[in-house]
């Protein structure tokens, strides 16, 4: 049974260069809290909204990075980090949902569209957990 993720959970992206950066769970409707802290779903998948920044991204893939290192005659050019999910995190729970959407599990990814993946590395409370 994988810890539900809350919000402040900390999360990484591959590209990114970085530290790891808090989620931002949004609440639906009454708030269900683990922890003392509110569930995310799966659908907490917004940029800067639910996902933030990790400094700056590296990803070869990222049209800024693009940009950059083409303007810096070929030598890499790592540009700011902004993370554009690929839909919502998955897998999730397969047991608990909130308002129709199921709950974040911590071994559940977000692939950004500059192929990096965004993880969790710590859910944001460790005491309630979730079948996945």
């Amino acid at each position: 049974m994988p810890p539900v993720v809350v919000n402040a959970a900390m999360l990484s992206c591959t590209m990114g260069l970085g530290p790891p950066m808090p989620l931002t769970a949004i609440p639906k409707g009454s708030p269900v809290t683990a922890g003392g802290q509110q569930v995310a779903t799966i659908a907490d998948a917004i940029p800067m909204a639910n996902i933030p920044t990790f400094g700056m991204c590296n990803s070869p893939a990222n049209p800024a990075v693009i940009a950059a290192t083409a303007a810096a005659l070929g030598v890499h050019t790592p540009m700011p980090c902004l993370p554009v999910p690929i839909g919502v995190w998955a897998p999730g729970s397969t047991a608990v949902v909130l308002g129709g959407v199921p709950v974040l599990t911590a071994p559940s990814t977000c692939q950004c569209s500059w192929a990096g993946t965004i993880s969790i590395g710590m859910p944001g409370q460790t005491s309630v957990n979730a079948n996945g």
